[in-house]
């Protein structure tokens, strides 16, 4: 299980020019091979008149799938370098898309590496990438007396809170990986005295999206 990992959440696009050559990469989130295989496909009818659309696309938490083309530029010049800059940046769950219309001038061997690459990284430049953090949601109830000593606590520890509620007694729903979720409930009991109610919820993926907590299965 990957405690953490970063994933195209929006796809973007992005385009350089190589000794006239123009090099146009799309970026896109998948979830499946099927998907990936779906998004090539529609690349090369929405690019037919291309010289090249070359793809890599990686899957799985730990990369457990990774595949790439080079769609008739030379070996290794194309896919290999796109799905190098995927594994580099450790982006999973992404499929890209470099298209090449070519400009007249050959570029070498070196030359179509760096250009492949370097569309790649302009893709991810312009798409939104998150880092998606395996936790468990965790529901404390308390008497206003425990509140201040379990907001100390939560601030202490950078914890990110979810929800609080007000009632006849106060619910705070935060945010733990798995090496604070131990520690953290010990200091609330010890805070309180043994009075906080502690609930852990299901273990979710989470991530920062724009300044927006987001929940994910996976």
């Amino acid at each position: 299980m990957a405690e953490r990992y970063k994933t195209v959440y929006q796809g973007g696009t992005g385009e350089i020019i190589e000794k006239k050559s123009r090099f146009i990469a799309t970026v896109i989130p998948i979830a499946s091979e099927e998907e990936a295989i779906a998004f090539i496909d529609s690349m090369k009818k929405k690019y037919w008149d291309a010289t090249h659309n070359c793809s890599a696309y990686v899957l799985g938490r730990n990369h457990e799938l990774a595949r790439c083309s080079d769609d008739g530029e030379p070996q290794k010049t194309a896919g290999r370098p796109m799905l190098d800059v995927l594994l580099g940046e450790g982006i999973h769950n992404t499929a890209v898309v470099v298209t090449r219309y070519f400009g007249g001038t050959l570029l070498g061997t070196g030359g179509l590496v760096r250009a492949y690459q370097g569309a790649a990284k302009e893709g991810l430049k312009n798409s939104l990438i998150i880092e998606k953090i395996y936790g468990t949601p965790l529901t404390i109830r308390t008497d206003y007396n425990g509140i201040g000593k379990i907001q100390y606590l939560i601030a202490q520890n950078q914890l990110t809170t979810l929800s609080t509620e007000y009632t006849d007694t106060v619910t705070v729903q935060v945010l733990l990986t798995p090496e604070e979720l131990g520690s953290f409930t010990k200091k609330v009991m010890e805070a309180t005295n043994g009075r906080a109610v502690l609930e852990p919820g299901d273990p979710v993926y989470f991530a920062d999206v724009s300044g927006e907590i987001m929940l994910f299965e996976s």
